[in-house]
């Protein structure tokens, strides 16, 4: 199934808990900032070292203690923490991620992520679990300079911890109420002194599941994964490193699909399905680089070369109705060479070093070549005519055989012009090219199949430029403004229009384009008790793609369908009033509305200007606060209680805003034990079992939030 025109909730959400960033000190050595006050956080958004507070634009960062202490599994559970962002699927794991009202509504994604440096290409080729993770960095606003396609809204970037000097590892076990383990380990060692490091890490998480299927009074949702990474340093000369990274992950997932019918009933029985063609999903991903740096004493290179691979199939017919009628069930397995995605990646890049001059600098290629054959059976049932079939017991077999290739150019530079205002500007030029074979037949299971539509074939290319440019003024050493202009852009490509001989079988549509100004403010206050990050910013997005759900064919369509404004605030503010507490605000507002959008009626387009974004809350907000406190008067050891409080605004599911989901909230806590090397807690999510639409189709079909759950944590780092 495809994910298009969702929506579904969020509006402030509140969390309490340890400072976001003052959790951080990444390459910092933190014995010199007491314990009263704020440690300097480091990132790599602009694929360099250099202090959060110092990059001009909104940029979130976490590290690895607070992704333990906050019960960060997997990338859905960002939501809430980040201002402006939001994240859901229908129960299958393929997150769509919406940031400032820039929304994944199909395959392209519109927030880009990244692992180790690996553009997850798709929905497809990405991994949703969190596991041995350094810090994860959110990148707000278009993004197109320095990672290109599919940064529009923003950037996630995923970084697992690196090699390390001396034997260390660690096991933790999560288990909870719903059958919910999770199992983690992994280690770091030397094999050869200062030559070669070995890293290997795994994770098996399971769910019984939260669904019931009335139709066999059977649990629908059960899921495992067991995902194993390792990585490989070797240092083959002076100043020369090649790492190799490798991860793969085993997903089977017994109800991918949990919907009910339509928002209704989801609320009104919740966790209840009612499906009569059930199965399990195979959902299998590789992801494999290699990384070759040189760091001299003027310039650092690096390449990284990647190879991603999904393979995803139902073991059986999943049900396309999402009821107990013999209506229409999906297929899709037909072997290996189908339903796959495969995509290469390379990228170089040389930059100036950073070491304080007045100019630094960095150049770059990248290029991608991608291959995505898919095959898919829609059968129609003996109750067909309930879905509008004038037919039954048939099946429309369809071939979608994608591929492409691209390569950009780009770079960015950083300029002091006087001590106190600096310069940053950047400039990427794209190609891209797409080739899309499709072909239909029909089977009703007597004899060859008839084609009803022969293999047609289609290819587009276009150009993309992506600039940026940002003024950054230091008012004093702890307080800084900038201003800037980026843009960023979603590719376009070629859709099948449907199943009806009569009309061409294949269109293009154009690539999506946003761009956007932003106004900030990073500071530290009260002797850097205090860290208070705030941005404005208004985003405009043209040539909007709008994909949507032809019916009973079950292909998705794909056009421009109209241009859209978002403006909005955010903040994220971080203090420690007394030893031992910490307290943290996040908070974003998002206005995103249509300019103008066209979108199909039963007469003709009807015309849906000035109606509101999916999946787009209005409003998120976080409140978080911790307290650790010595544990028995123990040095080594303290408490940790920790209260969340997360708020989600008013959401549209469809874009045409007659289905919504209304505001709600979640409370989550944390109590128990923890040290440098222990933990030992007991947790709560959700704590008072609200009860909200977490996804939905524009049709109706609508997947819930997770309800109340609770276990414990044991973990011991060595």
């Amino acid at each position: 199934m495809s994910i298009f025109n969702i929506q579904t909730l969020a509006k402030l959400s509140f969390v309490a808990g340890t400072s976001l960033a003052s959790q951080i000190s990444f390459g910092q050595t933190t014995d010199t900032i007491p314990e009263t006050q704020l440690g300097e956080v480091m990132v790599t958004a602009q694929k360099e070292t250099e202090n959060l507070q110092k990059v001009p634009f909104s940029l979130s960062a976490i590290d690895d203690r607070k992704v333990e202490e906050m019960n960060l599994w997997q990338t859905k559970d960002l939501r809430g923490y980040i201002p402006n962002l939001y994240s859901s699927n229908p129960g299958d794991n393929r997150n769509v991620i919406s940031i400032r009202g820039i929304t994944t509504t199909s395959y392209e994604p519109a927030v880009a992520t990244y692992v180790d440096g690996v553009n997850q290409f798709g929905l497809d080729t990405y991994f949703f679990l969190l596991n041995d993770v350094e810090r994860i960095e959110v990148l707000r606003g278009p993004q197109g300079t320095l990672y290109g396609r599919n940064a529009m809204g923003g950037v996630m970037n995923i970084i697992t911890k690196p090699k390390s000097d001396e034997l260390s590892g660690f096991v933790r076990t999560d288990i909870g109420n719903y059958g919910f383990s999770r199992i983690a380990a992994g280690v770091k060692t030397i094999v050869l002194p200062q030559k070669l490091y070995m890293g290997v890490s795994v994770l098996s998480d399971k769910l019984d599941g939260y669904y019931t299927n009335l139709f066999d009074n059977s649990d629908f949702d059960t899921q495992k994964n067991f995902l194993i990474a390792g990585n490989l340093n070797y240092l083959f000369a002076k100043n020369w490193e090649a790492i190799v990274n490798f991860k793969s992950n085993t997903g089977r997932n017994n109800g991918p699909f949990s919907l009910a019918p339509d928002p209704d009933s989801a609320l009104e029985n919740p966790f209840v399905v009612n499906q009569n063609a059930t199965t399990q999903m195979v959902d299998d991903s590789q992801n494999v680089s290699l990384v070759i740096k040189n760091s001299g004493p003027r310039f650092n290179f690096s390449s990284q070369t990647s190879y991603q691979n999904n393979y995803r199939y139902y073991k059986t017919p999943i049900d396309g109705d999402f009821s107990p009628i013999d209506g229409v069930s999906i297929m899709n397995d037909y072997g290996k060479d189908w339903n796959t995605v495969s995509v290469w990646t390379q990228e170089f890049r040389l930059a100036s070093a950073n070491t304080g001059q007045k100019l630094n600098w960095q150049v770059g290629f990248f290029g991608f070549t991608s291959d995505a054959p898919t095959r898919q059976g829609v059968y129609f049932g003996d109750d067909a005519a309930l879905v509008g079939s004038p037919i039954s017991n048939f099946t429309t077999l369809n071939t979608n055989i994608a591929s492409g290739y691209g390569f950009a150019f780009f770079g960015q530079a950083t300029y002091s012009l006087t001590e106190k205002l600096k310069l940053t500007a950047g400039l990427r030029s794209d190609y891209e090219k797409k080739e899309l074979t499709v072909g239909q037949e029909l089977d009703f299971g007597q004899g060859d199949p008839m084609v009803t539509q022969p293999d047609t074939t289609g290819n587009v290319n276009y150009n993309a430029i992506s600039p940026k440019v940002a003024l950054a003024y230091q008012l004093a050493n702890t307080n800084e403004l900038y201003g800037s202009y980026s843009r960023g852009f979603r590719p376009g490509g070629l859709t099948q229009i449907g199943s009806d001989p009569s009309n061409p079988p294949l269109f293009t549509y154009d690539p999506e384009f946003s761009n956007n100004f932003e106004i900030g403010s990073k500071n530290y206050f009260f002797n850097r008790k205090m860290r208070v990050n705030a941005a404005a910013f208004i985003t405009t997005i043209s040539d909007v793609q709008i994909p949507g759900l032809i019916l009973p064919d079950a292909i998705i369509v794909t056009q421009n369908a109209g241009d859209l404004t978002s403006t909005g605030v955010e903040w994220e503010i971080n203090t420690i009033p007394t030893n031992n507490l910490s307290i943290d605000w996040s908070f974003g507002y998002t206005h995103a509305t249509f300019d103008n959008l066209m979108l199909p009626g039963e007469s003709g387009e009807v015309d849906y200007s000035g109606n509101r974004q999916i999946f787009t809350p209005e409003v998120t907000s976080m409140v978080a606060a911790q307290w650790t406190p010595q544990f028995f008067n123990s040095k080594d050891l303290n408490w940790i209680v920790r209260g969340e409080w997360l708020y989600f605004g008013e959401q549209f599911i469809n874009l045409e805003n007659t289905i919504s989901q209304d505001a709600y909230q979640i409370a989550n806590a944390k109590f128990g034990v923890i040290s440098d090397t222990l933990e030992f807690t007991l947790w709560a999510k959700n704590i008072f079992d609200e009860t909200y639409i977490d996804y939905a189709y524009n049709f109706g079909p609508s997947h819930l939030g997770n309800p109340t759950t609770f276990g414990l944590t044991a973990m011991y780092k060595f």
